[in-house]
């Protein structure tokens, strides 16, 4: 249990002594607003002077390098006009990356710029937005093939063997919640299946390359027509088209998904249309990313989205999965 509520005070304690590394005064109002792989603060001066988000790493994720390498592609998306997302903000010793101790060991965070907004109505036009998504997911690639990084960047890789396979960032997907041996049979056969589709498909820089890897509903804001993009903590070299997948994390057995997908795509060709086999490989990422999912909420127990999904969720999975053995995934959800 990470995130109980002792550890949260005496996290929200410790950023509060942090608060002037950027020129905050220690008063100023502190809210917790998520708690997932970070936790993630909002901070309110007084008199309404500003409003910034501060994100307080999860220790032995990202490395400082990981970290810095983040906020320097943000800095280039923004420059270049690329996408909407809040700014970076340097603390008065001009450095990205910040460090205080919570009162047991020393942890990273970093600030952000407040950006308005909400995420995207589920109960509302929901296509519309996907639409713009899959814009916005096309001028990120381009910019991601085009891009020359700093010889200091390093972000994690994003294939099988780490997102479902023996080396998964996020856990092992045999220990997903409530899983049994039916289950557990059902999905030892599509991860062999997705295990021999992803190295058919390739690497190629065509198709693999920098990706943001988390454009949920949960990480989208939306004021007026504005679609804004934030929280790139898992932004990392993997498939194009994986962006899709994680677009609809958690929301995967909905009616409307290949709605969502067809929007995206239809946005995304107002930029440079995927190729066929990149509009193919789309159910099998989203299995992957499913399976990924699976075992995040298992090891990540603690997080109240964990908490809300529990088992069922795992059901779900090898409900997909049965269907995706079945080759009718994406093609009538409903």
């Amino acid at each position: 249990m990470l995130y109980d509520d002792a550890f949260l005070a005496r996290l929200e304690d410790g950023l509060r002594s942090a608060l002037p590394t950027w020129n905050i005064d220690e008063t100023a109002k502190l809210s917790l607003l998520t708690i997932s792989e970070n936790a993630t603060f909002m901070v309110d001066e007084a008199k309404g002077a500003r409003r910034l988000i501060l994100r307080v790493h999860r220790p032995a994720y990202h490395s400082d390098e990981e970290i810095v390498s983040e906020l320097e592609w943000i800095e280039a998306l923004r420059a270049a006009g690329v996408i909407a997302t809040p700014a970076p903000l340097h603390a008065r010793d001009g450095r990205l990356l910040s460090t205080f101790f919570d009162g047991q060991t020393h942890r990273n965070a970093v600030a952000f710029e407040f950006m308005s907004g909400r995420a995207p109505d589920e109960a509302g036009d929901l296509t519309r937005w996907y639409g713009h998504l899959g814009e916005i997911s096309a001028r990120l690639h381009a910019h991601s093939r085009a891009w020359s990084p700093p010889r200091s960047f390093v972000r994690k890789t994003w294939t099988f063997d780490t997102i479902i396979g023996p080396n998964a960032y996020w856990g092992d997907w045999r220990a997903a919640l409530g899983l049994d041996a039916s289950g557990r049979a059902v999905l030892e056969k599509v991860a062999a299946r997705l295990e021999r589709e992803t190295a058919a498909f390739g690497t190629s820089p065509d198709r693999f390359g920098l990706i943001h890897a988390d454009m949920r509903a949960a990480n989208l804001l939306v004021d007026g027509d504005r679609l804004g993009v934030i929280d790139f903590d898992d932004c990392g070299f993997s498939w194009f088209a994986y962006d899709f997948a994680a677009s609809i994390s958690f929301m995967e057995t909905e009616p409307y998904i290949p709605d969502l997908m067809a929007a995206w795509l239809e946005g995304y060709a107002r930029l440079a249309p995927l190729d066929g086999e990149q509009a193919a490989a789309l159910p099998m990422l989203v299995m992957l990313r499913r399976m990924q999912l699976t075992a995040w909420i298992a090891s990540h127990s603690e997080t109240p989205t964990a908490q809300s999904m529990g088992p069922a969720y795992t059901a779900g999975t090898v409900d997909l999965a049965d269907r995706y053995l079945a080759a009718d995934f994406l093609k009538g959800v409903a």
